[in-house]
């Protein structure tokens, strides 16, 4: 049998089909078209389903089950989106919705972290360690919490929120409201706005040379990029960002204590680079770090197939 696994952002569907390996043997993307609406959103989760099946020449009795990994707050006993405003969710029932488009389907429903962690825990970093979480740093910093192998977010399903937790107090305002949360700082977002604050501070900095002059080209490898060629500014830079994440992560496993923390997103494939001098700062700060046994900080596996393998095994 096989598993079809549905990641909905707020720019593309991206649907694949996994096997009893926990594989993607086929995978496809289509445009989610937020401006058309929530029917026609859930129109293309079904035309994703159909078509990365039709492409492994299979067809959906084939297909044990149907997993999403939607953003925003999923109640998964209700089976719907509760919140997402970038999709125009509001106790929007996804998977009744799906499931008259995919008739005798099996269909599951989780947040979108929450299913990346899973697809960790099941396939990548974290593979068969029971008591585990994945923190995503990307546009935000996302997290996925999994206890005794499964899926913990709280009994209002907006849990493991890890992003939100603050690190300076009446620090840099976030989009959730509050200032100074661990997300504006560890996010990749959080580190292009201090590369920018610092740029525009240090006019030399080979870091204008790699942005081609203009503070509208940072992206997330500008300062480490810099770092390598030796500029100075940008050494500050980066070691300020691994500050925020070790301070972050130092508090995230202070409270939970998981035997393994996953960091994935786009920054995480500078690897050692970033992971070493984190992992120094927290084995050095953690309340544990006495203890026979600590929380192990890996690279998380499997990139952006994450939330596609955790959503597609949700039913399993």
């Amino acid at each position: 049998m096989y598993y079809i696994g549905i990641d909905l952002g707020g720019t593309n569907i991206a649907a694949g089909l996994v096997n009893e390996e926990f594989e993607i043997v086929e995978k496809c993307s289509i445009p989610t078209g937020v401006k058309d609406g929530v029917n026609a959103i859930v129109d293309r989760m079904a035309q994703a389903a159909h078509k990365v099946a039709e492409m492994h020449g299979i067809t959906m009795d084939e297909v044990a089950c149907i997993g999403i990994g939607s953003p925003g707050v999923v109640d998964n006993n209700k089976k719907e989106v509760s919140f997402a405003a970038n999709l125009g969710f509001l106790h929007t029932p996804v998977v009744k919705m799906l499931e008259d488009r995919i008739p005798g389907k099996k269909i599951c429903i989780g947040n979108d972290a929450d299913v990346a962690a899973y697809g960790e825990y099941k396939a990548g970093a974290a593979k068969n360690i029971k008591d585990c979480m994945t923190i995503t740093l990307g546009t935000g910093v996302g997290g996925g919490l999994i206890i005794n192998g499964e899926i913990y977010n709280g009994f209002n399903h907006a849990g493991g929120e890890f992003g939100h937790i603050a690190i300076h107090e009446g620090g840099r305002p976030c989009t959730c409201g509050r200032k100074g949360c661990w997300e504006a700082y560890a996010s990749v977002t959080g580190l292009i706005k201090t590369t920018v604050e610092m740029m525009e501070k240090h006019p030399e900095s080979l870091m204008w040379e790699i942005a081609g002059g203009n503070t509208d080209n940072v992206n997330g490898l500008t300062s480490f990029d810099a770092m390598r060629r030796g500029d100075p500014t940008a050494k500050e830079v980066v070691a300020e960002y691994v500050r925020g994440v070790a301070a972050g992560l130092t508090d995230v496993i202070n409270i939970i204590q998981p035997e393994v923390l996953c960091i994935g997103g786009g920054i995480s494939k500078e690897g050692e680079t970033l992971l070493g001098p984190v992992r120094e700062i927290v084995e050095r700060e953690m309340f544990a770090r006495h203890s026979e046994t600590h929380t192990e900080l890996r690279i998380a596996k499997l990139g952006n197939d994450a939330g596609i393998i955790g959503a597609a095994l949700l039913g399993m």
